[in-house]
């Protein structure tokens, strides 16, 4: 069902943190639920977080040969080659992922699905800048409150640009590392080296930032431990959306944009 709403005091300025007994009461026709993800979206997230997983499995064993708990991977899957196939396979969809999630992009904004300013949302600008050191002060104790964010804020920005980042320097160099052969016909072998280098690190890199950043910021935080079900529901409650996207939220009221209501 979509409904909307004319503005007003539901749709005043809030605070960036929202305690649950000022959370204001819910105006007639205000939707409970609200539609972050699509289903298409979400399909996609764990096509890209399982892929992830296994490439991790296979390949760290292969970078750390010395780790008995790495290689017991390996015993599974039928030994190192068995774990190459697998790698590889799983690198492949991913790639293919990735392009179809591009695609999407593309093709929702040449149909006006949804307008280009709203991609733009999803690019880093001088507010990311100003509300990562407020975000800063706020946890020191020298600012009174949270910044206010948008539909993405800052730390989701980076998670999404930084698959970007890893997809072209994990899939680029995979690839040379895949055919070094035909590769070496192009280039030096040094470049072959550097592409082992990068694509080794990267991994690494990669694991870190979803294990120490993504996975406590959107799942072990207080504020949504023991896991943010948005991934698999698409759905953000009112006060989440009071609460992390209270700009969006005061700018689907304001504007009388269509807000999506579901049941949970």
């Amino acid at each position: 069902m979509e409904t909307r709403d004319a503005g007003g005091p539901a749709a005043a300025r809030l605070p960036a943190t929202v305690p649950e007994e000022s959370i204001p009461a819910m105006k007639p026709r205000e939707p409970q639920y609200f539609q972050r993800f699509t289903l298409n979206q979400r399909l996609q997230h764990i096509v890209l977080f399982t892929t992830f997983i296994i490439l991790v499995l296979t390949g760290f064993p292969l970078k750390y040969p010395d780790m008995e708990a790495l290689n017991a991977v390996h015993y599974v899957t039928g030994g190192v080659k068995g774990a190459r196939i697998l790698h590889r396979t799983a690198a492949v969809i991913m790639l293919l992922n990735f392009f179809y999630h591009n695609m999407c992009i593309w093709t929702l904004i040449l149909r006006r699905k949804i307008r280009l300013k709203d991609f733009f949302l999803l690019v880093p600008g001088p507010k990311d800048v100003k509300d990562l050191f407020q975000n800063l002060r706020y946890f020191l104790g020298l600012a009174p409150e949270r910044p206010r964010f948008d539909q993405f804020s800052y730390v989701e920005k980076f998670d999404y640009w930084a698959v970007y980042w890893g997809i072209f320097i994990m899939g680029g160099s995979g690839v040379i590392l895949w055919f070094p052969e035909f590769w070496s016909q192009f280039f030096e072998l040094d470049i072959i080296r550097i592409a082992y280098i990068a694509h080794s690190d990267e991994a690494l890199l990669a694991f870190l930032a979803i294990t120490c950043w993504h996975l406590y910021n959107v799942h072990l935080n207080p504020r949504t431990f023991p896991m943010n079900d948005v991934w698999y529901t698409g759905k953000l409650t009112r006060e989440q959306m009071l609460k992390d996207h209270p700009l969006q939220y005061e700018r689907l009221l304001t504007h009388s944009e269509p807000l999506r209501e579901e049941s949970p």
